[in-house]
C-alpha cells in the first residue's frame, strides 16, 4: 500500500479533497477525528490540557470547549505550542497504529492510505510517506471561506491564517498540488487524475 500525506491551509478545501479520495477508494485516516478522540474526558491528554489551561476551558459535559481554546491558542503562540506538545505526539502515534492495522488487513482493493494531517509540515513530515498532496487556494479565497464558514471577523480569520505555515511554502514542499481556487468539479477532475497516477489506473477499464 502507498501511504500519502494530505495537507493544506485552513479553509483551503482539504476536506473536500479527502472526501473525493475516499469515494475513489482511498483509506483516509483523519487527524482531526483522532485529535478529538485523544482529548476525550478522562484521557491523559485531557488531564494535561486541563492542568495547563484550567477548567474554564471545559464545557459542562467535561469536554474541551474547542472554540474557546482555539481563540486562546491563535492569539498566544506559546499556548499553541503547549497544546501541540500535548496532543500531536499522541495523534501521530494513533494514526500510524491505524496504518499498520490497515496493512495487516491486506485489502488489495484499496491500494492507497491517505493521512489527512492539517499541520503535516508544521509538526514535521512523518517518515515513510510515499508523497504529500497539498491543497492550495489563494489567501483572499481562504479568508472569504473562513469568514463565511466559521462566522468570525476578518481580523480573527487573518490571525488563524498567520498561525500556520504560508500555503505557498507548503506548495514548495509538496509532491502534488491540487488547486482549489475554482469550483468543486474542477477540483474533482484534478483529484481523479491524481488518483489514476497513484493507482496506475489508466481509466480504460
Amino acid at each position: 500500500m502507498k501511504v500519502i500525506g494530505l495537507t493544506g491551509g485552513i479553509a483551503s478545501g482539504k476536506s473536500l479533497v479527502a472526501g473525493i479520495l475516499r469515494e475513489l477508494g482511498a483509506i483516509v485516516i483523519d487527524a482531526d477525528v483522532i485529535a478529538r478522540e485523544v482529548v476525550e474526558p478522562g484521557t491523559e491528554a485531557w488531564r494535561e490540557i486541563v492542568e495547563a489551561f484550567g477548567e474554564e476551558f471545559l464545557l459542562p459535559s467535561g469536554h474541551l470547549d474547542r472554540k474557546k481554546l482555539a481563540r486562546r491558542i491563535f492569539q498566544d503562540p506559546a499556548a499553541r505550542k503547549t497544546l501541540e506538545a500535548i496532543t500531536h505526539p499522541r495523534i501521530r502515534s494513533r494514526m500510524f497504529e491505524e496504518v499498520e492495522r490497515q496493512r495487516s488487513l491486506d485489502d488489495s482493493c484499496r491500494r492507497v492510505i491517505v493521512l489527512d494531517i492539517p499541520l503535516l509540515f508544521e509538526t514535521g513530515r512523518p517518515p515513510g510517506l510515499d508523497g504529500v498532496i497539498v491543497v492550495y487556494a489563494d489567501e483572499e479565497v481562504l479568508l472569504e471561506r473562513l469568514v463565511a464558514r466559521d462566522g468570525i471577523p476578518r481580523e480573527e480569520a487573518e490571525l488563524r491564517l498567520r498561525a500556520q505555515m504560508p500555503l505557498r511554502e507548503k506548495v514548495r514542499l509538496a509532491d502534488w498540488v491540487i488547486d482549489n481556487n475554482g469550483p468543486p468539479e474542477a477540483t474533482r477532475a484534478q483529484v481523479e487524475a491524481l488518483w489514476r497516477e497513484l493507482t496506475g489506473d489508466s481509466g480504460d477499464g
